[in-house]
């Protein structure tokens, strides 16, 4: 069955969560160390689309393989065109083609809705976080060393962008 890109619903939470929590507690993919959880996940998914932005699952065979939402980058009517994007995928699903789909999918949609630069924000210790977006086109543009903190460590961060 072929991969299919699609809003996120709320019986896809579940899924999600599993997917997602173990880059909290395992890795230093995302320098937050607070999992997302039954109540927050909701909120997270209600206040980007209140906002006018959207997440969305890569599923195939009904399984969900993994996420990806965007949102502004900073606060202030001066950062209305720049968005940042979060991705998770679960770890079978790397290499099969849903992390392209699901940036495919968040750059329109964002282009639609009038965004000019999508933001990635990449853990120094993810070599293979800055290589995926370089192949699809993301430009590093700066490197913020010991920005973040997490299992006793100072972290860079990676900040790559695309002009949508």
């Amino acid at each position: 069955m072929p991969l299919r890109i699609r809003p996120i619903v709320s019986d896809d939470y579940p899924r999600i969560l599993e997917i997602w929590s173990p880059y909290y507690r395992d890795t230093t993919v995302t320098f937050a160390s607070e999992e997302k959880t039954s109540v927050t996940l909701p909120l997270y998914v209600e206040n980007r689309r209140a906002a006018g932005r959207e997440t969305f699952v890569a599923e195939r065979d009904g399984e969900v393989l993994g996420l990806a939402s965007y949102d502004q980058f900073r606060g202030g009517d001066g950062y209305v065109h720049a968005m940042e994007h979060t991705i998770i995928l679960a770890p079978e699903a790397k290499g099969q083609g849903a992390g392209r789909a699901l940036m495919q999918a968040i750059e329109d949609h964002a282009r639609a809705a009038g965004a000019h630069v999508m933001v990635a924000g990449v853990s120094g210790e993810n070599p293979a976080g800055v290589a995926f977006h370089a192949a699809l086109g993301y430009e590093t543009v700066g490197r913020m060393p010991q920005v973040g903190r997490k299992f006793g460590r100072w972290l860079d961060l990676v900040l790559m962008q695309k002009l949508l």
